[in-house]
């Protein structure tokens, strides 16, 4: 680098006061620094900070002066920004009192001023979720507004406005309210909204975009986040959520969109009678529901033990209740008890911290009512109905037996494709799909059935775009797909993960099993014997900050530059570069192209079908680790993946 690359300022501090520079919330303040500086920044500039060579007059800490911080300049703001745009809220008659009400409560808490007012809530690639709020970075009426304004121009612009757009809404605080505010926007826009009449699941409405043959949907729901969050996904015609090249496409028209004002909306009762705004329910709920039960493969089965099989479910205070229930009456199983104190909705969630059945905190209410009655197996949806948290009964010890969502993913997919093939034979270009981070049981499997086992990134979005490509080409039948995210789909009627299917297919199964006198722990014992004892774990490490930001790449560059010849023992074969699509055998240095579109994710195969994945999080300030093991036994898988953790987390706290 030539000396007139750069510019070097100085500016002395006897302590950190949180004034300068201040990386927190995403922002670095620049209040005390040279005039010089401020006034010379540009966008697009980068800005290092280095701890002051007066460090060397601590005994403590002579020769540690570092790097504090590196953050590119993508927007330059002063405090008198951050306070016109909160003054504009609380004068613009746009604005309304409540509003006005919540933000005068703030009036002197400048840190929370700027949190909710130096940038507007990101739309990304799933579109919005954040924390509910006043602010242009809360989730709120008003960017719920922008946000579907901008989606309404992208769909007008691709000339795609007369088929409509689907519209559900979880449990959560405000999802009524923003779907309505959502409708009526696409209204004033001419473009007819479809709106439940209730709380629906994430995969009805996934389906409810292909019944109704819309161009696009929305769900307004935060997943399993805390209860004081809320988010807005957005669907294709196809029924998946956005991927290239619409959500680009809408991410730049949402940011077109910079007057709240000018948004467009409409009187609701207006919209109804001029046919833009009509409510749905039954006749979605039903049609999906036959969908679901047209999957059955066994129903004899179901027959001859539906009075003896017992169940336990909890919807989390969520959206699953309804469904859930309804499809399992329907299909015959009489022994179903809902978990009082999580069955009716509730945004508050107030019997968990967080709504994630990946937690085991959200199994302690349902576990004590297992035990009461003996359950076969106890179930756990989240509050959108896309996720399946699974305890199993070992008959044997009478011990429940937590799946993971590799494992029930598994079970579920290897019981679908197995009855399939005994039943109606397999066909010649059928697909299991799962994501790359899932486990190699599902290799396992389609091998063993002899079909093709496809891989994709991250995200369920990813296997509905494979399912669209099968339809379009006509090379490729799918035949289930999954994620280790305790998220799978068993059929074609839906293009995102669906906890109502999951939990009817398990509930089958387990009914399957029990006419051969096994359990679905025995099933799953089965599977592990057959395939070979796989155990995956994923976990993460939590980097705030800007300095976190930086640190989280400087981890991924220097793997990608210096890839690890082993890991906690294990010889690495191959290294997967997705950013740069490169798969390069270790051994001969023979590289291959990915196939998969560019994501910074690192990849290592390891020998004895053992394997490390590094991503960094695209919703937190997280690297994520995932990995997965092949054992002998139980026990020896257990001790496998736990060497191999602590491996990958010595190597990464070198790092650090």
């Amino acid at each position: 680098m030539k000396t007139t690359d750069y510019k070097l300022y100085s500016y002395k501090m006897k302590h950190d006061n949180r004034f300068a520079p201040n990386p927190l919330l995403g922002v670095l303040t620049l209040a005390t620094c040279k005039p010089a500086m401020r006034r010379n920044t540009k966008i697009g500039n980068w800005i290092a900070g280095w701890t002051s060579k007066q460090l060397k007059d601590s005994p403590t800490e002579v020769g540690k002066e570092k790097l504090v911080y590196l953050a590119k300049v993508t927007q330059k703001l002063s405090f008198a920004e951050y306070r016109e745009k909160y003054e504009e809220w609380l004068s613009n008659p746009y604005f309304d009192a409540d509003t006005k009400a919540e933000l005068k409560g703030i009036e002197n808490d400048e840190n929370e001023i700027k949190e909710r007012f130096y940038k507007d809530l990101e739309f990304g690639t799933a579109g919005l979720r954040g924390v509910i709020g006043a602010g242009t970075n809360r989730m709120n009426v008003y960017t719920v507004r922008k946000a579907t304004q901008g989606l309404a121009n992208y769909i007008n612009n691709v000339h795609a406005q007369e088929k409509g757009v689907a519209i559900a809404y979880d449990s959560r605080h405000m999802s009524p309210e923003f779907a309505d505010v959502a409708a009526l926007c696409l209204a004033a826009n001419g473009i007819k909204a479809y709106v439940f009449e209730s709380l629906r699941p994430t995969p009805e409405l996934s389906y409810a975009v292909r019944r109704l043959g819309c161009t696009a949907g929305i769900n307004i729901t935060a997943s399993h986040n805390p209860p004081e969050y809320n988010g807005y996904k957005v669907y294709w015609e196809d029924g998946a959520q956005i991927t290239p090249p619409h959500d680009t496409g809408i991410m730049a028209e949402v940011k077109k969109v910079t007057d709240y004002a000018a948004v467009k909306t409409m009187d609701k009762d207006a919209a109804v009678a001029a046919g833009l705004y009509q409510v749905i329910g039954a006749d979605i709920d039903d049609p999906y529901i036959e969908e679901l039960k047209k999957l059955i493969l066994h129903q004899d089965c179901i027959d001859k033990v539906a009075g003896e099989l017992k169940i336990v479910y909890s919807p989390l205070h969520g959206t699953g209740n309804i469904p859930v229930r309804r499809v399992l009456k329907e299909l015959g199983f009489k022994n179903v008890y809902v978990v009082p104190e999580q069955e009716l909705p509730d945004g508050d969630f107030p019997t968990v911290s967080y709504p994630n059945p990946e937690a085991a905190e959200a199994f302690e209410l349902g576990l004590a009512l297992g035990k009461k009655v003996d359950a076969d197996l106890i179930l756990a949806t989240d509050p959108d109905a896309d996720r399946l948290g699974v305890y199993v009964k070992d008959s044997k010890t009478g011990e429940y037996h937590s799946l993971t969502g590799n494992m029930s993913g598994c079970l579920i997919g290897d019981y679908v494709i197995g009855q399939r093939k005994a039943l109606y034979g397999l066909p010649e270009d059928g697909a299991f799909i799962r994501s790359i981070v899932s486990t190699n049981m599902a290799d396992a499997i389609a091998k063993y059935y002899g079909i093709q086992l496809v891989e994709v990134l991250t995200g369920f979005k990813f296997i509905g775009q494979k399912i669209l490509e099968f339809e379009n080409t006509g090379k490729g039948t799918y035949l289930f797909g999954m994620e280790e995210s305790y998220g799978c789909l068993t059929g074609t009627y839906a293009r995102d993960k669906d906890a109502v299917d999951a939990s009817m297919t398990l509930c089958e199964a387990a009914a399957y099993y029990k006419t051969k006198n096994m359990t679905l722990w025995d099933a799953m014992l089965a599977m592990y014997e057959r395939y070979g004892y796989y155990k995956d774990d994923v976990t993460a490490i939590t980097l705030k900050g800007i300095e976190g930001l930086a640190k989280i790449q400087e981890i991924m560059n220097t793997l990608r530059e210096n890839a690890p010849a082993e890991i906690g023992g294990y010889k690495v074969t191959a290294v997967r570069d997705y950013k740069k699509d490169t798969i390069t055998d270790t051994a001969t240095g023979a590289v291959k192209p990915t196939g998969l579109p560019a994501s910074n994710v690192l990849y290592y195969e390891l020998e004895d079908d053992a394997w490390v994945c590094v991503r960094p999080s695209g919703t937190e300030p997280k690297v994520k680790f995932y990995l997965g093991v092949k054992g002998t036994s139980l026990e020896d898988a257990d001790a496998k993946s736990k060497a191999l953790s602590e491996a990958v987390h010595a190597m990464i706290g070198k790092m650090l």
